[in-house]
């Protein structure tokens, strides 16, 4: 017996049904809304004015692009769905056609020295984006907001209040489209973000295998990632005061290797929950993000997916932390002592990586979370068995992981 269809989840609001319905109309989503990689470089020089991006250092990022394209042109993705992705590929040649030209005009930026970063990661729904948030208000780290990211050179003419109110446009659609997305994640042009989607203009990231059930034949190509990532790092530090970058994204839980050969002087917050809250969430946070694009996803296939990649990488962490096997300096936050003591809990993970929690940024901490409303978006519910997770079986499997790192199981 398979999983309850999202359909059945949730109601799309009528806009979007509406939009979505002008598909057939027009002879289908494709014929509405053509995808050609060739007309989307094109319209990225006639409104740039940037005849070809300088080299960023990751590879070809044009064939990546061309596959991509060819991969969501041939998904089943509706009228906002595909809305929704061409303008995030047009928005990320963008980023990388200005970008190169920052580049070509101040060769320096590629000199620029991303040092010692800070990177959170997590299985989803463990903490990660409240830690996010609170390590972003120690006064010596610089988060990437969101508006610097998606908008990092922006030609002339361009104000902080036009990026701001583009950033919002896109950032904020995504709850707009499914109200309830809201109560998962909040997005914000004024919050920080993800590596993830520091990431969108490689072209070779997971941002786009999330949104994407079947890549066909295109794929993640993890160096390429990363090369773009600090290529972004360094054009928005340049000229401006040196402090240590907070970086964060679950996925790197998959990547520790790849992340720390990148950025080899890293240090590593790790979160931890029960995953049998934790693995439900992510399945249920990575069909509501291809929901906002699709109808078509397969829910039993998602969460087998899931179980197996978040348990193998949570198991392998233990295993290997213990071995020093896997390099970096780590530090660990447990989700029943974040929410019960978040200042103690940062102060812990900072003191395990070598680094101490100033009285004002503790004072900070306590006033953030006292002027932070709970359930501000709604609450997101979820049971294991919901998304087709038997939640004895799971612990048993996650044993090492939860044994290693001290995680307790959580009522419900």
């Amino acid at each position: 017996m398979g999983l309850t269809p999202m359909g059945d989840r949730y109601r799309r609001p009528d806009w979007v049904r509406r939009t979505n319905a002008m598909g057939p109309a027009a002879g289908g989503a494709r014929a509405l809304l053509p995808l050609d990689a060739g007309a989307l470089i094109d319209a990225t020089r006639a409104t740039t004015g940037v005849d070809r991006p300088a080299d960023l250092g990751d590879g070809d990022w044009e064939g990546r692009l061309r596959a991509l394209v060819a991969a969501i042109d041939g998904s089943d993705l509706h009228v906002v769905g595909r809305l929704m992705t061409r303008e995030e590929i047009m928005r990320g040649l963008r980023t990388r056609f200005l970008l190169g030209e920052q580049r070509r005009r101040d060769p320096a930026v590629a000199d620029e020295v991303v040092d010692r970063p800070i990177v959170v990661t997590g299985p989803a729904r463990s903490g990660t984006t409240i830690l996010f948030e609170l390590l972003g208000l120690d006064p010596d780290l610089r988060t990437p907001i969101a508006t610097d990211v998606l908008h990092p050179a922006p030609p002339a003419g361009v104000s902080d209040a036009d990026r701001r109110a583009m950033t919002e446009a896109e950032q904020e659609l995504w709850a707009d489209v499914q109200p309830e997305f809201a109560a998962i994640h909040e997005l914000r042009s004024d919050l920080p973000v993800e590596c993830i989607t520091i990431c969108a203009p490689s072209f070779a990231g997971n941002h786009w295998a999330m949104v994407l059930a079947d890549p066909g034949d295109w794929s993640v190509d993890v160096a390429a990632d990363l090369a773009f990532h600090r290529a972004v790092l360094q054009s928005l530090q340049r000229g401006r005061p040196a402090r240590r970058w907070l970086l964060k994204t679950p996925g790197w839980l998959f990547l520790l290797d790849d992340l720390l050969a990148a950025y080899p002087d890293a240090s590593v917050i790790v979160s931890h929950r029960d995953p049998a809250r934790t693995m439900p969430s992510t399945v249920s946070t990575t069909a509501m993000i291809q929901w906002l694009r699709t109808d078509a996803i397969d829910l039993d296939v998602l969460s087998a997916l899931i179980g197996a990649l978040f348990g193998d990488a949570l198991n392998a962490l233990a295993h290997r932390r213990d071995d020093g096997s896997l390099p970096g300096l780590y530090g660990d936050v447990r989700f029943d002592e974040l929410m019960s003591d978040p200042v103690a809990a940062i102060a812990g993970a900072y003191a395990e990586i070598g680094r101490a929690l100033s009285d004002e940024h503790r004072a900070a901490v306590v006033r953030y979370l006292d002027a932070k409303p709970r359930g501000k978006h709604g609450t997101h519910r979820y049971t294991a068995a919901e998304w087709a997770f038997d939640a004895d079986a799971l612990r048993r499997a996650m044993a090492p992981y939860m044994e290693r790192f001290g995680v307790v199981v959580e009522p419900g």
